[in-house]
């Protein structure tokens, strides 16, 4: 009976979520400004936006989804109304708030669920019309023994994939051990991975939503380390942060295991600057902080790696 009723939910649940956008737009839309100026307001502030995200960006698409998430707030202007992004990865939220924050009449909130979220959903409505902040963000607990079956933050993500939920749907995910899992997820999908979600790994497991306040999150840990690079390049800042040889990481980057602020990079001559993310399979993330020019040229980094 519950596997008859998941599989009549998930089939049109899968032909929504897996549907194509139209050109220029995201899958989730936004709000804007007032009337007459707010088409060349909103015009500028996309060519902007793309613009920087292009020069501070190793990746285009984030330039694209930034612009996308203006292009469609200039379609909303009309309707005056609240809309809501799917999650983001932290640049492109960073891009697109400090694009939004251009434009006249325009209030944005980005939310994760708790303070240290890393992705979120950005509400953006005209300042009249979002009086408080949008419920966006639903919290799931999985449950399960895995205690003999330990399993990663890939393995939750891959179980809530395999329902057919697309990554966008889906905010963190904060490990509780043996214990399970706590999920950030659209509302609206809440009552789909109940009835759904069976199995993380080999674990069988209880999906229950829970409020926000009974999240349970620590501020991450980290630690500082200094280096001095001829260069800024990926190659040279990751194989200091992470300790590991550089032929050992560019290795890793040719296999598609480096990502930067959350985008796989395949060259290690991408250049970091000072906040860039970089993350490794297996290894986790650290983040480039100050950059000093030394009096020979060379560049003194700090680098905080996540524990």
């Amino acid at each position: 009976m519950a596997a008859a009723a998941a599989l009549a939910l998930a089939s049109p649940l899968r032909r929504l979520l897996r549907a194509p956008h139209p050109r220029g737009a995201i899958s989730a839309p936004y709000y804007v400004i007032s009337r007459g100026r707010c088409s060349a307001a909103i015009a500028v502030a996309a060519a902007a936006a793309r613009d920087t995200a292009l020069k501070g960006s190793a990746d285009g698409n984030a330039a694209e989804e930034v612009r996308n998430v203006l292009d469609m707030a200039e379609r909303a202007s009309q309707r005056r109304d609240v809309f809501h992004t799917n999650f983001l990865t932290p640049p492109i939220i960073k891009e697109a708030m400090l694009a939004i924050e251009k434009l006249a009449d325009i209030k944005a909130v980005a939310q994760g669920g708790y303070p240290q979220a890393e992705r979120c959903r950005i509400s953006v409505g005209h300042s009249d019309s979002m009086t408080s902040n949008p419920d966006v963000v639903a919290a799931l607990s999985i449950s399960g023994n895995f205690r003999m079956e330990p399993c990663s933050h890939g393995d939750f993500l891959g179980a809530i994939l395999g329902t057919g939920i697309t990554r966008e749907k889906v905010g963190d995910i904060l490990l509780q051990g043996e214990r399970g899992a706590q999920v950030l997820v659209d509302p609206e999908l809440v009552d789909y991975l109940i009835s759904t979600l069976e199995k993380v790994g080999k674990v069988g497991v209880s999906c229950t939503q829970i409020p926000l306040l009974a999240l349970e999150y620590e501020p991450p840990r980290t630690k500082s380390s200094k280096t001095v690079e001829a260069s800024l390049r990926v190659d040279a800042l990751a194989s200091a942060g992470f300790k590991i040889s550089r032929t050992k990481l560019v290795s890793l980057i040719s296999g598609g295991d480096v990502r930067v602020n959350w985008t796989p990079v395949l060259k290690n001559g991408v250049t970091l600057k000072s906040g860039d993310v970089v993350s490794v399979s297996g290894m986790g993330r650290l983040k480039v902080g100050e950059i000093v020019t030394t009096r020979k040229g060379k560049y003194a980094v700090e680098l905080i790696r996540y524990l």
